[in-house]
C-alpha cells in the first residue's frame, strides 16, 4: 500500500497519518519516489527538497505517536513555486540572475503550510518574472505538460499543476495575476482556487521594492490540486494573519447560503467576452458543467453577466503601463530571449497607454466592480470558460503579433476575474482530444466557499482525472 500513496489525496492522507493508519514518512517517501520516477519527463519540480520534507514527516510522526494534536496538513507532500520565499531557499522567479537570491525567512503562506504540518517536497518551475502563461525559462528549462509534450502545462504555476498532474504530491501553491493559477490548473486537468486579494496574506523579503498599484490590487496566492476538497484544505491552512502584509482582510471561512436554489449565471457566448470565436471543445465544456450543476441543485441560467471585455481591456491596459513604465528594463537587462520577446509582443499590440489612460482605467475598475457586486447580489455564481481555447502548443506566445493579440482574446474571461478583485475556482471538465477540458467559477468577494461547493458539484458530474504518467 505505501507504494500506492502518491495516488491519495490530501484529505485522505492527513486523516490517515493522524488515525496512524499510516506514517507520514510513508506519504512523504511514496511522492519523492514518484517525482524521481516522473519528474525528469516533465521538469515540473526544480528544487529537490527530499531531505527536509523527511525529516519533516518524522517530527509529524513523532507527534502522533505522543499523542499530540497535529495540524490540517500533518504530514501532506507539498510543493511551493519558485516565486515565493522559502528560508533557506533561492526565490528565482525562473531567472538565471536570480539563482543567488537566498531567503532568510518564510514567506507567510509558507510559514503557514508548515504550522500546519505540511512536508514541503519541492519547489516548481515557472517562467522568467513569472510574466507568461508557460513554464519555460533559461535557469530551468520547458515545463512539459504531462498530457502532450507538445502543448504548454501552463503559466506561471506551471510547475505546480504539472506536478499534481503527474502525482508529484496532492497539493500544490501557485500565484494568480491573471490566470496564473486558474489557467495552469485548466492546462493540466487540476483544480485551482485564486481567492478574493487581501485573503492570503503576501509578503516576499527578497524583492527588492514593492510591486507597483494595479499588481498589489491584483496579485493573489492560492492552491492547487487533483481533488477541490484538497483545495479547500489547503485553502484553510492560508487564511492566517501575517503583521507583514497590512491588506490582509479578517473574514470568515464561511459565509451565510444564499436562498435556495443559488443561481448561477452561464456564459457561453464568446460574443460576451469580446472574442470572435470559442473553440467547440471550450464550449461544451461549459455546458457539461452546466448540466453538472443543475443536477446539483443549482439554477442555471444563461443571463448575460456585467460584461468580461470591458474589465479584460482595463487589465490588459493597466499591466501595459506598469509593465513597461517599472518593469521593462529590468526584463530586458536580466531576461531571457523567451520572456523579452514574449513581454515586447504583449505591450506591441495597439497604441501605447499613456498615464492618463492609467488612471482613468483604475478609476473605472471600481464602476465596473461595483456593477459585477450588485449583479452577484441577485445571482451569486458565473460559470465561465477558464480559456476560450485548448491548452496553446509551446512557443505559443513569442511567435507574432497577431499570435499574441490572439492569445489575449482566447484568455479574456481570466483577466476580467483579477481587475474586479474576485475569486474564482478553476474545475477540470474531463478531456477532448486528448487534452483536459475546464471552467472556472466565480463568486462574491471572500465568498471562495461558495465558488468552492460549485466547483464540487461540477467535479462530481464529471470523469476523474489523474494522476497521469506523463506523455511519451
Amino acid at each position: 500500500m505505501a507504494e500506492d500513496l502518491w495516488r491519495w489525496d490530501a484529505v485522505t492522507l492527513a486523516q490517515a497519518i493522524a488515525a496512524r493508519d499510516i506514517s507520514a514518512r510513508e506519504a512523504v517517501a511514496s511522492c519523492l519516489q514518484r517525482m524521481r520516477a516522473v519528474n525528469p519527463a516533465i521538469n515540473a519540480v526544480t528544487v529537490d527538497l527530499s531531505a527536509g520534507a523527511l525529516e519533516a514527516a518524522d517530527r509529524v510522526d513523532r507527534a502522533v505517536a505522543r499523542g499530540e494534536p497535529v495540524g490540517p496538513l500533518a504530514g501532506v507532500p507539498v510543493t511551493v513555486k519558485q516565486n515565493t520565499d522559502q528560508a533557506g531557499c533561492a526565490t528565482t522567479s525562473g531567472v538565471v540572475a536570480f539563482a543567488g537570491v537566498i531567503a532568510e525567512a518564510d514567506s507567510p503562506v509558507v510559514a503557514q503550510w508548515k504550522a500546519a504540518g505540511a512536508a514541503i517536497i519541492g519547489r516548481t518551475n515557472t517562467p522568467a518574472f513569472n510574466l507568461r502563461w508557460d513554464s519555460v525559462n533559461d535557469l530551468h528549462g520547458q515545463t512539459r505538460n504531462p498530457f502532450s509534450r507538445g502543448r504548454t502545462p501552463g503559466g506561471s504555476s506551471g510547475g505546480a499543476a504539472a506536478a499534481l498532474a503527474a502525482g508529484i504530491g496532492p497539493l500544490a501553491h501557485g500565484t494568480d495575476l491573471g490566470g496564473s493559477i486558474r489557467y495552469p490548473a485548466y492546462a493540466c486537468g487540476v483544480a485551482g482556487l485564486r481567492p478574493t486579494p487581501g485573503r492570503v496574506a503576501l509578503f516576499n523579503g527578497t524583492a527588492p521594492a514593492e510591486w507597483p498599484p494595479a499588481i498589489q490590487l491584483m496579485a493573489v496566492q492560492g492552491p492547487m490540486a487533483r481533488r477541490v476538497r484538497d483545495v479547500r484544505l489547503g485553502f484553510a491552512a492560508m487564511l492566517a494573519p501575517d503583521p507583514r502584509d497590512p491588506w490582509w482582510i479578517p473574514a470568515p471561512q464561511e459565509g451565510p447560503l444564499p436562498p435556495p436554489p443559488i443561481r448561477v449565471a452561464v456564459v457561453e457566448d464568446p460574443a460576451h467576452f469580446g472574442a470572435a470565436a470559442a473553440h467547440p471543445d471550450v464550449r461544451a465544456a461549459v455546458r457539461r458543467a452546466a448540466v453538472a450543476l443543475t443536477a446539483a441543485g443549482y439554477a442555471v441560467e444563461a443571463i448575460p453577466t456585467p460584461g468580461f471585455a470591458r474589465a479584460a481591456e482595463l487589465w490588459i491596459s493597466l499591466m501595459r503601463v506598469e509593465i513597461r513604465r517599472l518593469l521593462l528594463p529590468l526584463i530586458e537587462s536580466l531576461g531571457d530571449d523567451g520572456v523579452r520577446t514574449a513581454t515586447r509582443l504583449f505591450l506591441g499590440g495597439g497604441p501605447e497607454p499613456t498615464m492618463e489612460d492609467y488612471l482613468r482605467a483604475l478609476a473605472e475598475r471600481t464602476r465596473l466592480a461595483r456593477q459585477w457586486s450588485l449583479f452577484l447580489e441577485r445571482c451569486p455564481l458565473v460559470l465561465a470558460p477558464a480559456s476560450l481555447e485548448p491548452p496553446f502548443p509551446l512557443g505559443f506566445d513569442t511567435e507574432s503579433q497577431s499570435r499574441m493579440d490572439a492569445v489575449l482574446e482566447a484568455q479574456r474571461p481570466q483577466l476580467a476575474v483579477p481587475l474586479l478583485g474576485l475569486p474564482a475556482v478553476a474545475v477540470p471538465t474531463g478531456l477532448a482530444g486528448g487534452l483536459p477540458t475546464g471552467v472556472q467559477i466565480i463568486g462574491p468577494r471572500l465568498r471562495e466557499d461558495l465558488c468552492l461547493a460549485a466547483a464540487e458539484a461540477v467535479e462530481a458530474g464529471m470523469p476523474r482525472l489523474g494522476p497521469w504518467d506523463p506523455a511519451a
